[in-house]
Formats: C-alpha cells, structure tokens, sequence
C-alpha cells in the first residue's frame, strides 16, 4: 500500500494493519478527512521520523441455538463479545520502526463464561521492531523481532484468526526478503499463550513454530502464482481421538492461485509427517475454491464451489496419526458457526455472492460434510474432539445453509448480519445429542 494506491483515493484497511503504508499524508492536501491527521504525524522537520496511530472497536452479539448439536450448557439469549485495538507505529525513513498494538477482548452473558478466545481484560497483542537493508538486486530484507501477527496465503493453515475475538500473535523472530518476483518468510516463534487479565500474555512455553513461506508469480501463466512452503510444529501436550502425547510435526506446501478473465483459482495441497507419542505422523488435506464472476451483470453474480478434503486417523489402535493439523487456522475456517475444523473432514461447498449496490454485498452457500474416515471424530477449529468416533462407520456429518449480508457504511464503519441453519446428519445423530443448529451474529466495526 502506498501513495500510488492513494491517488484515486484513500486505500483500504489491510488484514495486518502494520502493512498499511500513510506516507502520502504528508502532503497535506491529499487530507480528506480529520482521521488523517492521525495517520501521518511528522516527527521532525525533515521528515525522516514519522509516526501513525489506528485503531479498531467491534461489538459482536452471537446466538446458538444447539450449540455443538445440543451438547453441553446453552445460551438461550445469545452473548455479546467487544474488541478493542489500539496500535502506534513509528519509522525512521525505510530503515527502521518499531510497532506496537493494545488489545481489550471482553465477553457478556455466555453461560458458561468465555471461551479461551472471548476475554482478555488488557494486553499487549503486538510489539516488535523492524530493521531493514535494500540489497544491491533492489530487494529489500527486514528482520523484525517481537511480538507480531502473522498470516500466510488464504489462511488455511497460519491466520490472524479475525473472527474469534481475540486474534492471534506470535513472539519470535522473522527475515522477510521483497524483491520484485518473490517473496520469502523464515521465521522462528512461539504462540502467545492467552489469559484473561492485566498484560499477563505470555509466549507458549508447551508449544513451538517455525519454518519458511515462498511467494512467486509464474513467469509463463499471466495472472498466476504459487506458494511453497515448509511449516513446522511442536506440541508438548497434543489431544486427538487417538490419545494425548507430543507432537512433532512436519507440514510441506503448494498452492497454486490466480486469475484468468472471469475465472479465480486457489488450489491448495499439504502433506504432514512427524512424530505423536510413540508413533508417526502421515497426514494430509487438499482444498479449492473456484470462482466464476458475470462482471457485466446486473449484480455482478460470482458463483463459486469450494471443496476440502482433510484427512482423519484410520485406527485409534494403530500408534501412527493420520489426522490431520491445520495449525493456527482462520477462525471461521468453512462459516462463521465455527462448529466444525479441517480435521477428518470432506466438504463440497457451493455458493452465490451478488454485489447488491456498492455498499451492500449478500453471500448465499450451503456446505455438505462426511467425515474422511470412520476411524476418527469430529474436531472444532482449534482442534478439539467435539465428538468421538464411538465405532460409528456412517460417515455423513450433515449440512449447512448460510445467509450473510455486508454493508459498508463507510471506509471506517462496516456492519455484518449472518445467519445459518446446520441440518445433523446421520453421524450426529448416532453418537446424540445431534440436534440441528440455528446460528446467528451481528457485528460492526470501526477502524481508523
């Protein structure tokens, strides 16, 4: 992001707000509005210290009806969750800034108290610093160390993990290289380990991740581009179907995105090895998503079909695990419910987005579920059981019809309804309670 994109007029938020660049203010007659006098503010006479603050607030109501299929306490009115960020950035010309990001999750009438990523009074979310060379290919290296967000790809496997009301960070240390063709990531940290008080965050000290993330645009397909990659995991205490043991996990990657006219793309293979307990690790998953947009129609229709398959644990008997781990994915990984993670799963997942005016974007889909293997359960986002195997051999989950309509009031404030209906399937329903579930959420959010 920078002044070129600012020209027609001021550029969109960004995923990672530490990527968004506001050097353009420093004209002040491309100031349009009074937030700008935030985003830039000259630290000296010449310029080269410059600083920039933003912020987030987002109030969130959800309701379950049947959470987890009926299984475990109910809210039967629904809780309120509240996010507050607050971040400062200060650069020295290219070559140096540092960053920093207050956080404030709150939750409000869940009935059986926050979940591990509802509440977190006050802490520190992000703070690290940046050191940066230009190399004599024109490339730029920056090493930053501290406590950052992080996100690859389409956050299938490393996420920001926006929906939950906490989002996720990691302390380490990681080289980033930006030429003009690629890329490259190498980095080495620990999740932050959450609590719910008073700048009491703290790295994991049961949990490690580390590895390398490549980006490059393909030379002879115009439009086209291919990640690569190597992640890798350790986990002191993991849990699945199979047991509870240490797990050392090796994840290799390719994903291959784009487009071509009407059409879009993102195709996605990982393969896993490593070791868990006493045995090894073989585990895998392949998704895609797959778009088609009339751009000249009224509406502008995108229809697209989304398909994963994650592989499960053949034998909880067998000391090799062959489910699969999806890391640290994004928290609304097939829907905003968040009843179900990439885990032991096959989903077909067709849909509609219609561009309902410039502000209003409606998205209709419906997801349909089996488990991969009868040998495994069903797992949540963060990888937790939610519903064991029980020697069940049926492998159909169910399905889910979801409704959800955006509206961008303006570039500061945006509000989103959605609602979804999942309909039990046979699995469910053989190991009960496998009621259906009604979900809805309400949220707006104001960014500056």
């Amino acid at each position: 992001m920078g002044s070129v994109q600012a020209a027609s007029g001021p550029p969109p938020y960004l995923t990672t707000r530490y990527d968004e660049d506001y050097r353009y203010l420093e004209d002040p007659t491309r100031r349009s509005g009074i937030l700008d006098e935030v985003k830039y503010l000259p630290l000296d006479a010449s310029g080269s210290w410059y600083g920039s603050l933003g912020g987030e607030i987002r109030e969130r109501y959800e309701y379950y009806d049947n959470w987890n299929w009926g299984l475990g306490p109910q809210d039967p009115n629904g809780f309120w969750l509240q996010r507050i960020l607050f971040s400062a950035d200060v650069h020295y010309e290219e070559s140096f800034r540092v960053f920093g990001q207050l956080m404030s999750a709150l939750e409000d009438g869940r009935t059986s108290g926050p979940r591990l990523t509802d509440e977190d009074v006050l802490d520190l979310h992000q703070g690290f610093v940046d050191g940066r060379l230009v190399l004599a290919d024109g490339g730029k290296l920056t090493a930053r160390l501290g406590r950052q967000e992080i996100y690859f790809g389409s956050q299938r496997l490393v996420s920001v993990r926006e929906a939950p009301n906490i989002r996720l960070s990691f302390d380490g240390v990681r080289m980033i290289y930006q030429g003009e063709n690629l890329r490259l990531d190498v980095l080495a940290t620990k999740p932050v380990s959450l609590q719910d008080g008073f700048f009491d965050n703290t790295p994991n000290p049961d949990s490690t991740f580390w590895g390398v993330y490549g980006v490059t645009a393909v030379p002879f397909l115009r439009g086209t581009s291919v990640d690569f990659y190597y992640l890798g995991l350790e986990r002191d205490r993991a849990v699945y179907e199979q047991g509870v043991g240490r797990e050392v996990r090796h994840s290799w990657g390719l994903r291959v995105w784009g487009k071509h006219e009407a059409w879009d793309y993102n195709v996605e293979g990982v393969y896993q090895f490593g070791t868990f307990a006493n045995g090894g690790i073989g585990a895998w998953t392949l998704a895609s998503d797959t778009g088609y947009r009339w751009a000249t129609a009224a509406l502008k229709p995108r229809a697209f079909l989304r398909a994963d398959v994650a592989s499960g644990d053949r034998s909880p008997e067998n000391p090799s695990l062959n489910t699969f781990n999806a890391l640290f994915p994004k928290g609304a990984y097939f829907s905003e419910s968040g009843l179900l993670g990439p885990a032991n799963l096959i989903d077909v997942h067709p849909g509609l987005e219609l561009q309902l005016s410039p502000r209003w974007v409606f998205t209709t889909d419906w997801d349909f579920f089996w488990r991969q293997s009868s040998g495994d359960g069903l797992y949540n986002n963060a990888l937790q059981l939610v519903r064991p195997a029980n020697g069940e051999s049926v492998l159909a989950v169910g399905n889910q019809v979801q409704a959800m309509i955006q509206w961008s009031l303006t570039r500061n404030l945006t509000a989103t309804a959605v609602y979804a209906h999942f309909f039990a399937g046979d699995f469910l329903k053989a190991s009960p309670p496998g009621k259906d579930v009604n979900f809805v959420s309400v949220w707006m959010t104001f960014r500056f």
